[in-house]
């Protein structure tokens, strides 16, 4: 067996608990999710997961957390995954159309106090995220501000439309037109069209 036909025979094994778990305490889903990881990471030690509600089914997603080098072994996982009636698997993390507060430790921001800047070096897309609180030394402000980036525009084009990120405290200095973080998936859509039309012209 391949290590992508083990991990999916585990999941298969577990399907009822692992699908249960939105019932059971909080304890007994943080064992239940270590064992998870543990053998996700024998697929590859880059890769991990969320699980969640979508309708009647459980969503469970593969991430490669933001490692573009991973997204291959992603795709593999995703590509061997069984048929099981009450679960729905997705690689990546997907844009939401309802953007949650991202919470890391001690740290919980809420996406409509984030405001962004939207730029262009004429083939890809930059931002400058402000963040309120942030601390260029801490590196769980940036976790939250990529988690937050995912969930506007999905992990996949994070990493493949995007190029400079950069964030800053909510009260920097800025130079260029800022807008709540809600409207980052509306202007993010706007230039990659731009820059696809721009890119398809004649030189």
């Amino acid at each position: 067996m391949t290590a992508e036909q083990r991990f999916w025979q585990w999941f298969t094994d577990h399907e009822t608990e692992l699908f249960e778990l939105q019932i059971e305490s909080k304890k007994h889903r943080e064992r239940v999710f270590d064992e998870l990881a543990i053998q996700l990471q024998q697929v590859d030690p880059r890769l991990t997961f969320e699980v969640g509600s979508q309708g009647l089914k459980c969503e469970f997603i593969i991430s490669a957390d933001g490692v573009k080098e991973a997204f291959p072994a992603v795709l593999q996982l995703f590509r061997a995954a069984p048929k099981l009636e009450r679960w729905h698997f997705t690689a990546f993390r997907p844009r939401r159309t309802e953007l949650r507060s991202v919470e890391l430790g001690d740290k919980e921001i809420a996406p409509e106090d984030v405001i962004f800047s939207l730029l262009s070096n004429g083939s890809l897309a930059g931002i400058h995220l402000f963040i309120p609180g942030f601390c260029e030394k801490d590196a769980s402000y940036k976790s939250i501000g990529y988690l937050l980036l995912d969930e506007c525009l999905g992990e996949y084009d994070v990493e493949t439309r995007v190029g400079l990120i950069r964030m800053f405290p909510i009260d920097a200095p800025y130079q260029f037109e800022r807008h709540p973080l809600v409207r980052l998936p509306e202007l993010f859509d706007k230039l990659t069209v731009q820059l696809s039309q721009q890119s398809q012209q004649p030189s």
